[in-house]
């Protein structure tokens, strides 16, 4: 393969694999937003074809962001389950480290949230804006104290459902 058709199929792929993605993801725009734009809610900037944590210029529109959006809605990308007996005796340290992955995942990528950690009878539901977010927190939590972390991607949607017990 010439250097000219590997270029043009692997840009073809790279656009196929995107406009899979949007299309999956009914929270992503369509097409590129107008730059700059801020977000009302978080103060994201869309620049440069991405959202990041920047200060706004002046002359930037009003553009809600996709998490800022699915919050909104109360509709998550991403559900995380806890649960096991381990989780009482160490709770606030559990907690304090998803707050600390969450941290470090939202000053990468803006979009990158935790909407809710709601306490069950058997553990937590952790629901996130993205669907990378409760594999790195269930990954951070194996690392730290063991246990077994299940990722299931859903097949038509932009959805992950994981689980970690211990």
């Amino acid at each position: 393969m010439s250097e000219s058709k590997e270029a043009r199929y692997e840009q073809a792929h790279r656009d196929r694999a995107v406009q899979e993605e949007y299309q999956q993801d009914g929270y992503k725009s369509r097409g590129k937003l107008a730059e700059p734009a801020v977000c009302p809610a978080c103060k994201a900037v869309y620049h440069k074809g991405r959202w990041t944590w920047a200060s706004a210029p002046k002359e930037a529109h009003h553009e809600t962001c996709p998490a800022c959006h699915r919050i909104h809605d109360k509709y998550p990308a991403g559900h995380l389950t806890l649960s096991g007996p381990f989780l009482q005796a160490l709770q606030d340290e559990i907690l304090n480290l998803i707050r600390h992955e969450e941290k470090k995942a939202k000053a990468e990528h803006p979009l990158r949230r935790v909407m809710a950690i709601e306490k069950r009878n058997d553990g937590f539901l952790i629901t996130t804006t993205d669907t990378h977010l409760p594999q790195r927190i269930g990954s951070a939590l194996k690392h730290a104290h063991g246990g077994e972390l299940q990722v299931q991607y859903a097949k038509d949607e932009y959805l992950v459902r994981a689980t970690w017990k211990k």
